[in-house]
């Protein structure tokens, strides 16, 4: 079918998409253009050809084997992962998923989970009279859903997929439909001379995380008023842990020892962990501080704050908390956020812990991996354009560290990543003492190198990238996903992106060196190029998305694909399933488009029950430019964000 290009992504409305990397560090796109050509990208230069892992890489598996039965790539007999029927583009108010299956909202923002348990009522009094204060907002879900998991409460009996506590990030706010319920261009703008600190009080307490039990009762799922349910907000008392803990740059004069931070703000997606924590992680923090004019720093703080893009008060907060005014003389509690929280969901009397090791930067997410070891690995995208790739190793194993009453999460080695022309990788250290992290070099510790991930990760010459988000782990092969949205700023193409601005994002895998999550080398690959087919994408037509974002592999490989931008044909968010065994003569993965989200929204965060026949998705921010009243599951028709539970009509797994 024939398929337009769409608009033209105006960056300029988001300073997120804006680098703040002035390092001039060989770009991934300039990479990729010295690796492969248009044909080899089609025609064998992802993993079903031979000639894909045969990088000079010590150790490096010599070709990526599909596991026989999941596919019909050479070397397979089974079928496709892909059993259902795929959906069309959407432009619709309402979820769309295959033929067979069914989509309920869910746990939509506003939704009480404890206290006095106060039912939705949009607005803030005095500006809509009875509607819900910041205390209310405190007990219901918080707003903008983003990445979730479930953790089931009885993992070894008949409950284990019927029975669990969901937690679910809530990244930030849209204030007019917070404040008034309805939809009002530039309302922070406008607005700005009436905020009350109760209306920044209900901002705060709408970010965070939702833990909340959940219970399936029939064929649907209701919410349990059970004592483990908690709301983790902005105002939130946490502890440091890690080298940086105590660091001079995260003291503040309510916290002069720099130990207990407080909050957490926009929780973009998120990590789990073996011993059943689950990691949020902190995004774009830095647009929440107001700089006030004319206020002027030393020069190391001042190049810090930039390079992170400190300023922006985007929420009004700096007009009733001092904590998000930066002043000369408090010029250190940005430097709290940005950083991997990890949260006790079974203990809701824990207090939450920021694990620095982890590094500070704009965490899309945090994806876990126990290596063959014993060890844990943590991988993670900066999302902002041209940053960078990390992983985290620890030192022990995680069951060493726990018995011995420590996190592995606190002490091991922070790495960034290197892409070469070749197709080989390297994981680069970020640990003081070594090459250009020095105290002669502005890093006067590991705490420092840790508080300064950015600046450390340009010192040692990692490759810039095309706003890496989420990562996954398939569990069959080991094989490492990233997904990059895009980068309308690129104004020179190349062969595999071969437009003057890569509007639409790629996905990219590779294989640590001997398949061990812990190796310091790689080998890399493109998975595929998203976008319409006259783009240059390696997708089918009927399948074309745009930037990728949200990703998931499940137990048995589907490699699950969420968008959170321009669509082809200007179509809503969307959600895709790849089976990367089920290949064609070009090498080209099957992908089949299983989920159309509402207008305006991002579709984000997905999960399923054990058993994986019920499927968690989330939509966020549905009539973010108006248009949209989903889901509409009362009297109110203002919209909001919400939990889509999938299942299968007759029972079955998800995606068969």
């Amino acid at each position: 079918m024939s398929v337009s290009t769409g608009p033209i992504i105006d960056q300029s409305s988001d300073p997120d998409d804006h680098s703040s990397n002035p390092s001039h560090g060989r770009h991934f796109a300039e990479i990729v253009d010295a690796r492969l050509s248009r044909r080899s990208v089609l025609a064998g230069g992802m993993f079903a050809a031979a000639s894909f892992l045969t990088t000079s890489i010590a150790g490096a598996p010599t070709a990526l084997a599909a596991p026989r039965g999941r596919g019909r790539g050479p070397g397979t007999d089974g079928a496709s992962l892909l059993g259902y029927e795929a959906v069309p583009l959407g432009y619709g108010d309402e979820v769309v998923v295959p033929p067979g299956y069914s989509a309920t909202p869910f746990l939509p923002w506003g939704t009480p989970i404890l206290g006095s348990f106060p039912d939705f009522r949009p607005g803030t009094p005095p500006i809509v009279p009875g509607g819900n204060t910041a205390e209310d907002q405190a007990q219901q879900i918080g707003m903008h859903h983003d990445g979730m998991h479930f953790f089931p409460l009885d993992r070894g009996g008949r409950e284990g997929s019927s029975r669990g506590l969901l937690a679910v990030n809530q990244e930030y706010t849209d204030e007019f439909y917070l404040h008034t319920g309805t939809y009002i261009e530039d309302y922070t703008e406008v607005a700005k001379g009436e905020y009350t600190a109760e209306m920044v009080l209900k901002s705060q307490n709408a970010h965070g995380v939702s833990v909340v039990e959940v219970k399936r009762a029939g064929r649907k799922w209701k919410v349990e008023r059970s004592a483990l349910n908690r709301r983790i907000t902005a105002n939130t008392e946490m502890r440091f842990a890690g080298p940086a803990t105590g660091n001079e740059l995260v003291r503040t004069g309510a916290d002069p020892e720099g130990t207990s931070p407080r909050g957490t703000i926009n929780n973009c997606s998120h990590g789990v962990t073996p011993w059943d924590t689950y990691l949020t992680c902190e995004e774009n923090f830095n647009g929440y501080f107001a700089i006030p004019e004319g206020s002027t720093f030393d020069p190391e703080t001042t190049a810090l704050h930039e390079r992170y893009g400190v300023g922006g008060d985007r929420f009004n907060w700096g007009l009733h908390d001092a904590r998000f005014v930066v002043t000369p003389d408090g010029a250190h509690e940005p430097n709290r956020f940005g950083w991997v929280v990890e949260i006790d969901p079974f203990d809701p009397a824990s207090t939450p812990v920021k694990r620095t090791a982890l590094g500070r930067l704009k965490h899309e997410g945090a994806f876990v991996q126990t290596a063959r070891d014993g060890r844990v690995v943590v991988y993670m995208g900066d999302d902002q354009v041209n940053e960078y790739v990390y992983k985290f190793v620890s030192a022990a194993t995680w069951e060493a560290s726990h018995s011995a009453g420590t996190s592995p999460l606190d002490e091991g080695t922070l790495y960034v990543a290197r892409f070469d022309d070749d197709g080989s990788g390297t994981w680069l250290p970020l640990v003081h003492g070594q090459g250009p992290l020095t105290a002669e070099n502005g890093f006067a510790d590991q705490g420092e190198v840790l508080v300064k991930t950015r600046l450390a990760a340009d010192a040692v010459g990692a490759t810039p990238m095309d706003r890496p988000e989420w990562t996954t782990v398939d569990p069959i092969t080991g094989t490492v996903y990233l997904t990059l949205t895009n980068n309308a700023g690129r104004e020179t193409p190349n062969a595999p992106n071969p437009r003057v601005q890569n509007r639409w994002g790629q996905i990219v895998r590779w294989e640590e060196a001997g398949g061990d999550h812990t190796a310091t080398t790689f080998a890399w690959e493109l998975f595929l190029l998203a976008g319409p087919p006259e783009s240059g994408a390696t997708i089918e037509g009927q399948d074309a998305f745009g930037s990728p974002d949200g990703l998931w592999a499940d137990p048995d490989g589907r490699i699950w694909i969420q968008t959170d931008g321009t669509q082809p044909l200007a179509a809503n968010d969307q959600m895709l399933a790849a089976d990367p065994t089920t290949v064609d003569e070009n090498g080209v993965p099957e992908i089949k488009r299983f989920f159309t989200g509402v207008i305006g929204c991002e579709v984000t965060g997905v999960i399923t029950t054990p058993d994986q026949r019920t499927m968690f998705v989330n939509i966020q921010h549905p009539g973010e430019d108006g248009g949209s009243t989903w889901p509409q599951t009362d009297e109110f028709d203002t919209p909001r964000s919400a939990t889509v539970v999938i299942t299968k009509d007759d029972g079955g797994v998800i995606g068969t």
